[in-house]
């Protein structure tokens, strides 16, 4: 089987990405307007580096009109059954979860479920602090009834989720995912934005003997707090974060930095890039 996650660390064996659209309504959907020839340049190169840290890529045809879909971990979520199908509460998102599980299943990765009414919840607001321990935020783009039915799902396979909730920070208008301040690098490390962050996720973080490494507001701000884990103690960050990079490196961590002036603007990093379809 070529599917599978249940960390957020183990090697990156396989991952989906959506080719960035150029068409759409960059305003509505909160972008700075991008150089779209550029945008599907550094996209390109920035699956080329994950192909050269070897992960097997498979990206998905861009969806035109749909600038958000480039943020492939938003809409789905791969755990040992298969994909779970999310529903976001974000308008413009909201026809994005079932093209991505479609594409999914051309690359192998069955549906095994999909969200329902009234569950809204961007996979932004999970991750894993340690195999078969997932944490998931509840705020304006993820809720209650999401948690409960992730919880089962999740269950079933004897695995464990923890809730907690985030901040008002900016409002519902604007972003903010828990994994807008937590990125696992590694078991026993963590990059964080600490203001953003849930006392009881870092208090949890220090009971599991995860050091954390800290973000500057101003490295926060250029998404520095965004770390894609390829395999624990390798990671890929976007250029532009040197304190970040400096940190980690200080940990041991082997950084990658890839040029992502235009992906930027749209407020997502590496992780959000990228769907796991395989850690193992």
């Amino acid at each position: 089987m070529t599917y599978g996650v249940r960390s957020s660390v183990a090697p990156l064996r396989r991952a989906a990405l959506r080719r960035p659209a150029v068409t759409g309504d960059w305003a509505e959907a909160g972008w700075r307007r991008p150089d779209t020839e550029l945008l599907l340049a550094q996209h390109e190169a920035f699956a080329e580096k994950l192909t050269e840290l070897g992960v097997s890529v498979e990206v998905a045809p861009a969806t035109e009109g749909e600038v958000d879909a480039v943020f492939a971990y938003d809409s789905v979520f791969v755990i040992g059954g298969g994909t779970v199908v999310f529903r976001s509460a974000k308008p413009c998102r909201q026809g994005e979860a079932a093209k991505l599980a479609a594409a999914l299943e051309g690359f192998g990765v069955p549906t095994m479920a999909s969200l329902t009414a009234p569950s809204v919840m961007d996979g932004g607001d999970v991750c894993w602090i340690g195999d078969n321990v997932a944490v998931a935020g509840r705020g304006y783009r993820t809720n209650q009834a999401a948690h409960e039915e992730l919880r089962a799902l999740l269950a079933a396979e004897g695995q464990q989720l923890f809730s907690y909730d985030m901040p008002h920070d900016q409002g519902p208008a604007h972003v903010l995912h828990l994994m807008s301040g937590i990125s696992p690098v590694a078991d026993d490390l963590a990059v964080v934005f600490e203001p953003i962050m849930p006392v009881a996720l870092l208090q949890e973080l220090a009971a599991r003997e995860i050091t954390t490494i800290p973000v500057d507001p101003d490295e926060y701000a250029t998404l520095g707090s965004n770390v894609l884990a390829v395999h624990p103690g390798v990671v890929v960050i976007f250029e532009g974060n040197p304190k970040t990079a400096a940190a980690l490196a200080k940990h041991g961590v082997e950084v990658h930095e890839v040029a992502a002036s235009e992906l930027a603007k749209g407020d997502g990093g590496p992780t959000c890039l990228t769907r796991p379809l395989w850690r193992a």
